[in-house]
């Protein structure tokens, strides 16, 4: 996998991915760098310097004056890249692993209601699409890039298809914020009822969408009939 440009506006990455990027681009192996350089590389991202030593997690060698007698307070020298994070199944291979109580997960999904967090299907209930399919629930963990761009992992309940569809791209609550600023207002105050209440508000037309869907074939063809008769 080609490395793409720390510095791309349209690389939709973290901290700790772009300063690994700027750590090989920029301040090449065996080189020393500053706090200054990351603020200036990273301006207005609050700890970039830790999310570049979280890289430390992966492989990564990098050097601070307590392991470097030679190297002053404000030095760090970067030694040698690790695992390359930019490349989400190399990163998810690598990530650390923690692991995970019945007692954690049994939270987890009773917080979530015991419904995926990214279609909302229950365990045990049929796909819509694949009504011979039915949906097996886990409590996984899940890369998130928060508005200020600190990289956490969060505990949630998927189901296996969702699962599988992810692709290893971290979840952006920064790009979320983005597009919600990015509302007219009507909208915004709209939105934000809905989060006070924890679901969207429906029409009466999305019911009646919703209640067609759930519908077996059969059961749609005969509604199409009668709509057309």
């Amino acid at each position: 996998m080609t490395p793409p440009a720390w510095n791309d506006p349209k690389l939709k990455a973290g901290t700790m991915v772009r300063g690994a990027l700027w750590l090989v681009q920029v301040i090449g192996e065996g080189k020393t760098f500053t706090k200054d350089q990351i603020r200036n590389a990273f301006p207005g991202i609050s700890q970039a310097d830790r999310r570049i030593r979280d890289l430390r997690d992966y492989g990564w060698v990098i050097l601070t004056n307590s392991d470097d007698a030679t190297l002053v307070a404000e030095d760090q020298r970067f030694v040698k890249a690790g695992v390359p994070v930019w490349d989400p199944v190399a990163r998810r291979a690598a990530a650390p692993q923690k692991t995970t109580s019945n007692k954690e997960k049994q939270a987890v999904m009773a917080r979530d209601d015991y419904m995926c967090s990214v279609c909302g299907i229950s365990g045990g209930e049929s796909y819509v699409d694949d009504s011979n399919q039915t949906a097996v629930l886990s409590v996984t963990r899940r890369e998130t890039v928060l508005p200020d761009g600190r990289e956490r992992t969060f505990l949630v309940t998927e189901c296996k298809r969702c699962r599988a569809g992810n692709g290893g791209d971290p979840a952006r609550a920064d790009e979320a914020l983005a597009d919600i600023r990015a509302l007219d207002p009507d909208d915004q105050r709209r939105l934000r009822r809905w989060i006070e209440r924890g679901r969207r508000g429906s029409t009466a037309l999305d019911r009646a969408w919703n209640a067609y869907r759930r519908l077996p074939s059969d059961a749609r063809d005969e509604v199409r009939t009668a709509l057309e008769s």
